[in-house]
């Protein structure tokens, strides 16, 4: 497209700015059913959204939707146009897609939760285009940013909740990436990791491993567990020799991040950490799916076993997932510059398409692998109403059950596809105390193996005693 062309769409669409849609109705109230799926998807496990008598004890007072589900209830659904082509944001779509503009991906969301929506709520949300974006250049290809803004009301024109929303609207096969079927996106092999010394001592650890079970050596003679295996027990010098399964659970007792000399058939930066297991034997391996200036003695880890290549399996240790509070952190207990723990989310395809149909997000980039390529995409990625859920889900399982999300503002980066980990991690910026309500605005960050996946902030209410911090 020549730059007369380009600055006449441009132009085209901006006229729309400011310009309401009509009012789109939800199809369905808000519902139990849909509740529990979207918890399913994400692993939501707060009771407040899905457990009856823990609802009404709560600060809710009865069952209450996940904040983030806000604009999942006005989702046009299966085969249904999002927009009609005759409203602002509607046309504004239609034209990009004229011009080739035809791949879609959301870059940001920032929601405001007025209150939390309860079921039988029917909710309409009012579109309204806020900008347009000159055409730019980005890896995923040339496009345009469209910002919209929604307003979501029920059906006694209550005012519930916000929604600025930035998508990118883009020519597929125009990115800087090479498609993944060309000569030059073929990897080059690289350097095998060594071969392990197994040894007829020693293979049933290797074994276990390509079964999914980390084996420690047992005597069965005094029950001493040994790693490395041993050919006989230094504790009551018996032969017979078994082992036992481990937990996978344990610390990490020491660790080294190693720099020099590079090898190549490791990437870099990675962690060498010394793990002391629930059963009290130590093993040697890597600590993995987190920054490595966030590794700490004493943290809490848990096995993942990891195939740095097809022959190999090997145990490695990654942060342990922090359990959820089931009583509510009160504001009095926050401090601000404290780090919440990081929380390693393995990213599945099975996660990826149960949230995207979970959020009634049916783009077929987030579920279908031929078109993802197509599209200009190595494979499905995950959608943005499934990070906003994630994001949700970290921050309340920190805070509790009763504490309220008001605020949660996202910028989405390195996509999360299928086979990586994100790890979430927060700190808390700041914390004040306004009229006996506790607020706390929280940074958080989820980051895989590509780069970060997601960066925001969010704001929440804790209870407070009262009196000022």
């Amino acid at each position: 497209m020549v730059d007369a062309d380009k600055t006449s769409l441009v132009a085209r669409l901006r006229a729309s700015i400011g310009v309401a849609g009509r009012p789109f109705v939800a199809r369905d109230a808000v519902n139990q059913p849909m509740i529990r799926h979207w918890c399913d998807a994400m692993a939501d496990h707060n009771p407040v959204y899905t457990d009856p008598d823990f609802a009404t004890k709560s600060a809710h007072g009865g069952i209450v939707a996940p904040p983030a589900m806000l604009n999942a209830w006005t989702m046009s659904g299966l085969g249904r146009p999002q927009s009609d082509s005759d409203d602002a944001a509607g046309s504004v779509y239609a034209a990009l897609d004229e011009a080739g503009y035809t791949s879609v991906v959301a870059t940001n969301s920032e929601h405001e939760y007025l209150r939390y929506l309860r079921p039988g709520d029917e909710l309409t949300a009012v579109q309204v285009v806020s900008e347009v974006s000159d055409e730019k250049t980005t890896a995923l290809g040339t496009g345009l940013f469209v910002t919209t803004r929604t307003e979501y009301r029920t059906q006694a024109d209550e005012l519930v909740g916000h929604m600025l929303f930035r998508i990118l609207k883009f020519k597929p096969g125009t990115g800087r990436a090479a498609q993944p079927d060309s000569e030059e996106a073929q990897p080059a092999q690289r350097m095998r990791r060594p071969r392990p010394g197994i040894s007829r001592d020693t293979r049933f650890f290797w074994d276990g491993l390509e079964a999914g079970e980390l084996r420690i050596q047992r005597c069965e003679g005094c029950s001493a567990l040994h790693h490395p295996p041993m050919v006989r027990c230094p504790a009551c010098g018996s032969y017979d020799l078994g082992y036992q399964v481990s937990t996978g659970r344990g610390v990490v007792y020491s660790f080294v991040e190693p720099c020099h000399p590079r090898i190549p058939a490791f990437d870099y930066p990675y962690v060498v950490g010394l793990i002391e297991l629930e059963e009290g034997t130590r093993l040697i391996t890597n600590v993995v799916d987190i920054d490595p200036d966030k590794v700490e003695v004493g943290m809490p880890v848990e096995l993942t076993m990891q195939k740095p290549d097809p022959e190999l399996t090997l145990p490695m240790f990654r942060p342990r997932c922090p359990r959820r509070r089931e009583t509510t952190l009160r504001f009095e207990e926050v401090a601000v510059g404290a780090e919440l723990a990081p929380c390693p989310i393995p990213i599945s395809r099975t996660l990826i398409v149960a949230a995207a149909i979970a959020s009634r997000d049916y783009q077929d980039v987030h579920h279908d692998p031929a078109l993802a390529v197509e599209r200009g995409s190595p494979d499905i990625f995950m959608n943005i109403l499934t990070t906003s859920g994630l994001c949700a889900r970290y921050v309340s399982d920190w805070a509790g059950p009763d504490a309220l999300l008001r605020k949660l503002s996202i910028r989405l980066g390195a996509p999360n596809y299928p086979g990586d980990t994100m790890t979430m991690w927060g700190s808390v910026l700041s914390a004040t105390n306004q009229g006996g309500r506790g607020q706390v605005e929280l940074a958080l960050r989820g980051y895989n193996h590509i780069g970060d996946h997601v960066t925001g902030t969010v704001e929440l209410e804790l209870p407070s005693g009262g009196g000022e911090k």
